[in-house]
């Protein structure tokens, strides 16, 4: 059996841009000083005059991308996940949500998953800070053909959009001739009755691992990838809901305000539902191997299994 094909998604960011620079002439790219790290350095390389290294000054940097979107440019402010939605977010507010400019945030190394660099830098709480932005489209694919074609859909929507990236490699799990991406529109990897489990992001494929555990069990899972958490597929949500009669979410963030807030929104209102939320519980990350706080958070594939018999 072949190898799985993996693939950081700020990797597909960095390649995305350079794919689709000519076909966007108005794109330009801005870096805080980390465009080794948020793969931004691809474009930089094939299209320096159209990068723009602000150094670090985060909060300026959404300015400057907020100036460039008023001129008609079309911006990708990017840096790591902790700066973009944390230290720059009055900007963010202000300058680019509040005129409802066509500014776009490549945000990288967010999660537990940023491993060695520490709570400091393991954003945890960036879905939940853009979301309550007015306008703002929040995303946060789930491997490399998500991510690229996030970027193009972003460059196609007139408006603020945030994108999350991770730092670890993942499973390539979308594609196909029947493949289709859509802003604000899920998509059913494995059709199930008993259960429903709804997850986006570097959980996505542990997800669907975790599913095939259960079907050994005898629970038949239905898994849904949810890339855009804002605005959410209610639609998708609220049908298989209902069809299963339980949710779990599972997210690589906080359960506070992220995907799982906003799937416990959306069912509380209109299909009150039997849910669980899989994520980081009112903690700050740590120091360490990515694979192993992974698991030690119970976000990998064992962990999810787990978590999930349990509720089942």
């Amino acid at each position: 059996m072949s190898e799985v094909k993996k693939i950081a998604t700020r990797e597909s960011y960095g390649n995305a841009l350079v794919e689709l620079a000519d076909e966007f002439p108005q794109l330009v790219v801005l870096d805080a000083d980390l465009a080794g790290a948020t793969k931004t350095g691809i474009f930089k390389k094939a299209y320096p005059d159209r990068h723009i290294d602000c150094g670090i000054a985060e909060g300026n940097m959404m300015s400057i991308a907020a100036g460039l979107a008023a001129t008609g440019k079309i911006p990708f402010a990017s840096t790591f996940a902790m700066f973009a939605a944390g230290r720059a977010f009055e900007q963010v507010r202000n300058s680019i949500g509040y005129p409802h400019l066509n500014v776009k945030i490549g945000a990288t190394h967010a999660g537990i998953s940023v491993g060695e660099d520490g709570a400091s830098h393991q954003c945890l709480e960036d879905l939940a800070l853009m979301r309550t932005i007015p306008g703002m489209v929040v995303m946060c694919p789930a491997d490399d053909v998500e991510a690229k074609a996030a970027v193009r859909a972003a460059l196609e929507y007139d408006g603020p959009v945030y994108i999350r990236f991770g730092r670890a490699a993942v499973p390539v799990i979308n594609g196909g001739d029947d493949y289709k991406f859509e802003i604000g529109k899920g998509t059913v990897l494995r059709e199930g009755k008993d259960i429903t489990i709804i997850a986006n992001g570097l959980c996505v494929a542990p997800a669907v691992e975790a599913a095939e555990k259960l079907a050994a069990d005898g629970v038949d899972a239905e898994v849904i990838n949810i890339c855009t958490i804002k605005p959410l597929d209610e639609e998708l949500v609220l049908a298989s809901a209902k069809k299963t009669g339980k949710v779990v979410t599972v997210e690589e963030h906080s359960v506070i305000g992220g995907l799982g807030g906003a799937v416990a929104e959306c069912l509380s209102e209109k299909c009150p539902t039997l849910l669980k939320r899989i994520g980081v519980y009112d903690k700050f990350g740590e120091s360490g191997p990515a694979a192993e706080l992974l698991h030690k958070y119970e976000l990998d594939a064992e962990g999810i299994y787990k978590q999930i018999k349990a509720f089942a």
